[in-house]
């Protein structure tokens, strides 16, 4: 072991390296750092990852690994080791960047995407909103919040980057997912309220929502209209009007919800121990969100002293998983720019959610937020794994493909999506050169986009895994081409959007 650990000592210099029993470790040359009197690198043997560490002092004692030789341990990249990295090393961890930094949430369904994310990112004046997982997410991958922080933070220190990242509670509705989100240290949390929003009421007549308003106490009518009944107000230059429809209609659709907005700020946001960005999503409905209504949203929560860092309406159009935005670019310009000047008036973001592959729409984003935004995309660093496995083992590619589609409605039930199956080419009449070209197909991109969690999970009859284990071997052996995919496709997104590069 000694032997062992005098090479280990040089590896600064070299990739990988050969042990006397003949294995190959790969090391990760950016990660080395310095703490007092202790020195740490990060490698990776038989798909984990550990660190290398020799030195004394504080960090030394703390991390917890097996000792090779006097002043020199191996660590693995665990849970425990990366809270001690979180005091040591601030960079490792998540950060709040507030309202006049442009973010970009880069979702790691699988855990490996993030060094890639680290990659092209910090080549651009944008900071990385590296964990961002929903609780549909975690459990479709029967992961936890932990697992997504320790991964983000562990990418930070194997690419030996120090500008900041966020983590993300994403979509969130329940007190007690966000209690356990901010306790785990996340720095963005994202409130979904469509449990609280009104759903029907667009779809009621104006006597049934005057019927339903008059139910409401007299105080809480008073408050509304004394406030906005017959008034105009400047947003920017733009005029956004009340008249006893429009504000019945918002009183009706947004008063619960506005109720749950304030009582997750003022009870977890407020009293948290470190700083969080709040976002507000009220795109979670089928109704598009209008002016109105997004300006009487975010009016009633400052008003009440909610500070809100981010906030994402319901666009017009259709923001479907992977593809490209669905609708005309005409309306859908029209419109974001309504919303983006009522963000620009109460100082926040406008967040765009769902916001992957939208290359078409970006231009338009870019332009009326003045690069000023927050941008979710997650499954997209999915598919570019696929990718990958399509170009490497094409066996478990399309045993995977065949299991999705069979599957696809189970997972469809999860996300709003419309792909159409009959457009896709059977697997059957496609070579395996071909099959990389799925991921080019909108449609064949939707079904694997959404059945992530059915193919990651399925099992055979005797509870074994039917595909996770030999999937994850292919990315480890892969890891660099995934890593390059991933900063490739990002990189179209940043390029699209127009964020000017970084000056270092």
């Amino acid at each position: 072991m000694i032997n062992e650990a005098d090479k280990m000592s040089n590896l600064k210099k070299d990739e990988f390296f050969q042990t006397e029993e003949g294995k190959t470790y790969k090391v990760y040359p950016k990660s080395f750092a310095e703490e007092g009197q202790t020195e740490l690198l990060m490698f990776k043997k038989e798909g984990e990852k550990f660190l290398f560490v020799k030195g004394n002092g504080p960090l030394f004692d703390e991390l917890e690994g097996k000792e090779i030789s006097e002043q020199t341990k191996i660590v693995p990249a665990n849970h425990a080791n990366r809270l001690v990295l979180n005091k040591f090393f601030e960079y490792t961890k998540p950060r709040a960047f507030g309202n006049k930094v442009t973010t970009m949430g880069v979702g790691d369904r699988l855990g490996l995407a993030s060094p890639g994310h680290i990659e092209i990112m910090r080549q651009y004046k944008v900071k990385p909103v590296l964990a961002q997982q929903s609780i549909r997410e975690l459990s479709l991958t029967e992961r936890d919040i932990n697992d997504v922080l320790d991964s983000a933070a562990y990418a930070t220190l194997q690419e030996g980057y120090t500008g900041g990242f966020g983590a993300d509670g994403d979509h969130l509705k329940l007190e007690e997912d966000i209690k356990l989100a901010l306790d785990s240290g996340m720095s963005m949390l994202t409130l979904d309220c469509s449990d609280y929003i009104r759903n029907e009421v667009p779809s009621m007549t104006v006597e049934e929502q005057e019927t339903e308003y008059n139910k409401l106490s007299s105080d809480v009518r008073d408050h509304y209209e004394s406030k906005y009944l017959d008034k105009t107000f400047d947003v920017e230059g733009m005029d956004i009007a009340f008249d006893k429809e429009e504000l019945v209609y918002n009183v009706l659709l947004y008063l619960d919800a506005l109720n749950y907005m304030e009582h997750i700020y003022k009870e977890y946001i407020q009293k948290a121990d470190h700083e969080i960005d709040f976002e507000i999503s009220i795109d979670e409905t089928e109704t598009v969100t209008k002016p109105e209504s997004h300006f009487f949203v975010a009016e009633e929560l400052i008003s009440e002293g909610v500070k809100v860092n981010s906030l994402a309406p319901r666009f017009i159009g259709e923001f479907q998983k992977g593809v490209d935005y669905m609708g005309d670019l005409v309306d859908f310009e029209a419109d974001l720019k309504k919303h983006a000047l009522i963000a620009r008036h109460f100082d926040y973001k406008l967040s765009i959610h769902s916001g992957s592959d939208k290359f078409s729409a970006f231009p338009i984003i870019a332009k009326h937020t003045n690069g000023l935004f927050h941008l979710k995309t997650a499954g997209t660093n999915w598919l570019e794994a696929v990718r990958v496995l399509a170009k490497h083992n094409t066996d478990l590619f399309r045993r995977m493909h065949r299991y999705a589609f069979e599957h696809f409605p189970e997972a469809q039930a999860y996300y709003h999506i419309t792909p159409d199956l009959d457009a896709i080419k059977p697997l059957d009449e496609v070579s395996d050169e071909d099959l990389p070209e799925y991921m080019n197909d909108r449609n064949a991109r939707q079904v694997w986009h959404v059945t992530y969690g059915v193919l990651l999970t399925a099992t055979d009859e005797e509870g074994n895994r039917l595909f996770k284990p030999e999937f994850f071997e292919n990315m480890d052996e892969f890891e660099e081409e995934y890593k390059g995919s991933l900063a490739s496709h990002i990189g179209k997104h940043l390029e699209t959007l127009q964020i000017p590069k970084a000056t270092h």
